[in-house]
C-alpha cells in the first residue's frame, strides 16, 4: 500500500488542480487574458497556434487525462509557458534542491531547539529556566518569517556588516543562516510549547511516579520512560511542518533570493504560468501526503497500542 500511495497522491493533486486552474483561469480564447496575451494582445492566429503546441486547443476532458497521466506514470508536468525552452520539471529541478537545503537544516534546529526548550520548561517548572523557556517560545511565536526576515537583514547586513545580504552560492554556510533562523523560529516555538504541555502531562501519570518510587534517576526516567509518550504530539506536528520546511517559504525566497521554488511560485502567479503553479502545488500536496503517512508509521512504531 505505501508504494500505491505516491500514485494516489499525484492522482488526486493533479485532477483538483487542473480543474481549479480551468475553472477559475479560464484559457484566453474565453474572453480572458491568459500567459499569451498579457502584456499585449495577440492575433487569432498566432494564439490559436500557440495553444496548439501546449494541448489547449483540446477539449476540457481530453487536457485532464493527458495531464494526469503525464504527472502519474512519468511524474511530467509539461512544459513551461513563460520559460521558452524550459519544462516545469526543470524549474522544480533548479529551486527545489536550494529549497530542501536551507528546509532541511531549519527542521533540525527547530526540533533540536523546540524539543530541549519544552523538556527543559517541564522539568524545571516555575523555575526561571521554564519562565525563560516559555518567554522565548512567546516571542518566537509572535514573530513569523516575514518580521524575522527584514530584522535579520537589518541587523546582520546593514548594521553589523557579517552575514550577505542574499543570494545562495551554492549553499554556503554565510548564506544559510539567516533563511534557516528567519525559517525556523516560529516552527522551533511551537514545538518546544507543544514538548513542555506534553511533557507536563507525562510526568504526572502513575508509571512515572513508580519509576521514581523506584529511585531511578531523573535523566532515565526522562529518557527511558518519558520521552516517547512526550514525542507523539510532537509528531504530529512535525508531519505538516516539515513539508512546510523543505518546501521553502515564499518570503525566505524573495527576501534573501535564494532562488528556491517559493521564488519560482510567485514570478509564475504574475506571469499566469498556470503549468509552473500546478506543478509546484502538486508537488506540495504529494509530500504532505507522504509525510503524514511517515508520521503514522512512527506513531504505530514508537506506540504499539495504537497499532490496528
Amino acid at each position: 500500500m505505501i508504494n500505491r500511495a505516491p500514485h494516489r497522491a499525484r492522482f488526486s493533486q493533479s485532477v483538483w488542480t487542473l480543474t481549479h486552474a480551468q475553472l477559475y483561469h479560464p484559457p484566453p480564447r474565453r474572453g480572458h487574458s491568459g500567459p499569451f496575451n498579457s502584456e499585449r494582445p495577440l492575433p487569432p492566429e498566432v494564439l490559436a497556434n500557440i495553444e496548439a503546441k501546449y494541448g489547449l486547443d483540446q477539449p476540457f476532458w481530453r487536457q485532464i487525462v493527458n495531464y494526469v497521466f503525464s504527472v502519474v506514470t512519468q511524474f511530467d508536468f509539461g512544459p513551461s509557458f513563460q520559460y521558452k525552452d524550459r519544462s516545469v520539471n526543470d524549474i522544480i529541478a533548479q529551486g527545489f534542491p536550494v529549497t530542501l537545503t536551507y528546509g532541511f537544516w531549519s527542521f533540525v534546529v527547530a526540533v533540536v531547539i523546540g524539543v530541549s526548550l519544552g523538556v527543559a520548561a517541564a522539568i524545571k517548572q516555575n523555575t526561571w529556566i521554564d519562565y525563560f523557556a516559555v518567554g522565548l517560545s512567546i516571542g518566537a511565536q509572535v514573530l513569523p518569517n516575514f518580521v524575522m526576515a527584514p530584522i535579520l537583514l537589518l541587523v546582520f547586513t546593514l548594521w553589523l556588516g557579517w552575514l550577505p545580504g542574499g543570494g545562495w552560492s551554492g549553499g554556503q554556510w554565510q548564506f544559510l543562516i539567516m533563511p534557516v533562523i528567519a525559517l525556523s523560529t516560529s516552527y522551533m516555538a511551537s514545538i518546544a510549547r507543544i514538548t513542555r504541555s506534553s511533557m507536563l502531562e507525562v510526568l504526572n501519570t502513575n508509571f512515572i511516579r513508580t519509576a521514581q518510587a523506584k529511585g531511578l534517576p531523573m535523566r532515565r526516567v526522562i529518557w527511558r520512560h518519558a520521552m516517547k509518550p512526550t514525542i507523539l504530539p510532537v509528531l504530529s506536528y512535525l508531519g505538516p511542518a516539515f513539508v512546510g520546511m523543505i518546501t521553502g517559504s515564499v518570503i525566505i525566497d524573495v527576501f534573501f533570493s535564494t532562488g528556491g521554488i517559493g521564488q519560482f511560485f510567485v514570478n509564475s502567479a504574475f506571469n499566469r504560468d498556470y503549468s509552473v503553479i500546478m506543478g509546484i502545488t502538486i508537488l506540495v500536496g504529494t509530500l504532505t501526503i507522504l509525510f503524514n503517512l511517515v508520521v503514522d508509521i512512527f506513531y504505530a512504531w514508537i506506540d504499539p497500542k495504537i497499532r490496528y
